[in-house]
C-alpha cells in the first residue's frame, strides 16, 4: 500500500471510532510495550512531509523506549477493519528538543496533533497549561510500512 493510500485509510478509520491507536514500542528486554493512545495524521512541522502523530506524557515508559528505540507501530481499527503503520519516529518536546520546534511551535505543534486525533477543547489555554505541566511530547511517526485488513 503506498503512503497516500494508507494515510488515507488513517484517516477514515479515526473517523469511525475516534481516533483511537494501539501504540506498539520495544522494551529493553525487545519484547513489545502496547498502549492505546489517540492519534492523527499531519505535516511534520519542519519537513512539512505527512506523519502520524500522538502527544505522550513526559516521563513514561513509552516516551523511555521511544528514546532508546525510536521505532514504532500504531494500529488503528473500526469494527473489524484495521490498518497498521510503522515506522521510525522523531519526538518534539521539553525534554525532546527537536531541531526547528521552539517553545512556541511546540505549543501549537501539540494543538495540532490533538485536533488531528478528533479533540475538541473548550479552553485551549487551559489545555496548553496541562500539557506544559504534563511536559507533553510529540510523538511523530513517518510512514514507511503500512499493513491492513486483508480485502
Amino acid at each position: 500500500m503506498d503512503t497516500h493510500a494508507g494515510l488515507e485509510r488513517i484517516k477514515e478509520l479515526g473517523r469511525q471510532d475516534y481516533w483511537l491507536a494501539v501504540a506498539i514500542t520495544q522494551r529493553r528486554s525487545g519484547e513489545p510495550a502496547a498502549s492505546v493512545v489517540n492519534a492523527g495524521v499531519l505535516d511534520h512541522p519542519v519537513t512539512g512531509e505527512p506523519v502520524v502523530a500522538f502527544v505522550a506524557r513526559g516521563r513514561t515508559a513509552k516516551l523511555t523506549h521511544l528514546r532508546r528505540e525510536p521505532r514504532a507501530t500504531l494500529v488503528f481499527r473500526a469494527g473489524w477493519q484495521w490498518i497498521g503503520v510503522s515506522g521510525p519516529v522523531e519526538l518534539a518536546g521539553p525534554d525532546d528538543p527537536l531541531p526547528g520546534v521552539d517553545a512556541e511551535r511546540l505549543r501549537l505543534l501539540l494543538r495540532e496533533i490533538y485536533q488531528a486525533a478528533g479533540g475538541v477543547h473548550p479552553d485551549l489555554d487551559e489545555y496548553d497549561r496541562e500539557m506544559i505541566a504534563d511536559r507533553r511530547t510529540a510523538v511523530l511517526i513517518k510512514p514507511e510500512r503500512f499493513t491492513n485488513t486483508p480485502t
